[in-house]
């Protein structure tokens, strides 16, 4: 039998119209899911379903499902948050930008029948960080023209399974690596001070030390598979962030995991920012009747650049639109052409007295 009060709120959950979304089914998984299960349907999907890859007709919109459920079940509190109000309590509560505080919420929506106490739990102290892990990821000039994914293995520090067993209250503990100690001054005179403790590992909790739980310490070494999605125009020196799956440790945040872009040199291309440049070579006969230069792109195709006239040493060609695309999707840079002209090292008598008679009616009059 439901009691009367849960009946009431159900009742006016369901007055507001809040249904909710299934993410669990969009990745294939159960409310039972391991974070490592979840994770790795995610990888399965997202390479399905990714734009560049998949083409057909609502791959996108799918793609977007799956990174949003990912999003939520791979978030600790967002997941417990969707579990107990679904998909609209997650709505209200990243509105109000995260738990607690605020009103309007299911803590209001709750006391309104009687329940006291949902919404009004005071928030728990923030928890550390680990460092975040830099890691540089050498790319094409090529592969940031077209755009690349690359999957990476990397190997992580992961809480043990059982590390919850280890734990045990000690209200000296004050958060991860701090503890309080007492020392009395005098008579009726006692002093606090904070002191580094490695066994404290969050605000009232400590480790037990030697706990067969955890024969192998507070972690273990994990090997994690990363999707790195370098899309079109990225420029050397962008970083590719994944949030929370650094080294973890007890009472602390897992850091990120961060993917540094490195841009390798091309033996032919040079590039700034949007832009591509280049330096062709010319005969000085080309120089002075004209000539059509054809050379291939990044992607294969062919880039025609017709120069009439005569062209002048280190002179520079702007051929629109053939540079690198834009990170918005608008079209792409421009492509500079220096033109540099190959003057012969000497000329035979017969050669000499050829251009001297060509040209000889282009020298300046003597005043």
């Amino acid at each position: 039998m439901i009691s009367r009060l849960r009946f009431v709120a159900l009742l006016a959950l369901l007055a507001l119209g809040i249904v909710q979304a299934d993410y669990y089914k969009t990745l294939g998984c159960t409310k039972k899911s391991t974070e490592k299960e979840i994770k790795k349907a995610y990888r399965k999907l997202s390479l399905q379903y990714h734009p560049d890859k998949n083409k057909t007709p609502g791959a996108s919109e799918k793609f977007g499902e799956i990174a949003r459920a990912y999003e939520v079940l791979s978030d600790e509190e967002k997941r417990e948050t969707y579990n107990r109000y679904g998909e609209e309590g997650l709505k209200q509560q990243e509105a109000r930008g995260g738990g607690g505080g605020g009103g309007g919420g299911f803590g209001d929506i709750f006391e309104q029948f009687g329940f006291r106490g949902f919404g009004n739990q005071q928030q728990q102290q923030r928890e550390r960080k680990t460092p975040n892990v830099e890691l540089p990821l050498k790319v094409s000039l090529k592969q940031l023209y077209l755009g690349e994914i690359f999957e990476v293995d990397y190997v992580r520090e992961v809480l043990c399974l059982n590390w919850k067993e280890c734990t045990k209250r000690s209200q000296d503990c004050q958060g991860p690596g701090i503890k309080i100690r007492s020392q009395q001054l005098a008579p009726g005179f006692v002093q606090q001070v904070q002191v580094r403790d490695e066994k404290c590992i969050g605000r009232g909790e400590m480790w037990k030390s030697n706990c067969g739980k955890c024969p192998n310490g507070k972690t273990e070494p994990e090997k994690t598979s990363v999707t790195v999605d370098v899309t079109k125009g990225m420029r050397n020196g962008e970083p590719i962030t994944f949030e929370n799956i650094a080294d973890e440790k007890v009472g602390h945040v897992a850091g990120d995991l961060v993917f540094i872009l490195q841009e390798k040199k091309h033996s032919i291309f040079g590039r700034d920012g949007d832009n591509l440049y280049i330096t062709v070579e010319i005969p000085l006969v080309d120089a002075l009747v004209g000539f059509t230069h054809k050379l291939e792109h990044l992607d294969g195709h062919d880039v025609t650049i017709p120069v009439t006239g005569v062209t002048e040493c280190d002179h520079v060609k702007k051929v629109s639109g053939e540079g690198m695309p834009r990170r918005s999707g608008n079209g792409f840079g421009d492509l500079f052409v220096t033109f540099e002209v190959d003057f012969p090292e000497k000329l035979t008598e017969e050669q000499r007295e050829g251009i001297e008679k060509l040209l000889s009616s282009t020298r300046p009059e003597k005043k």
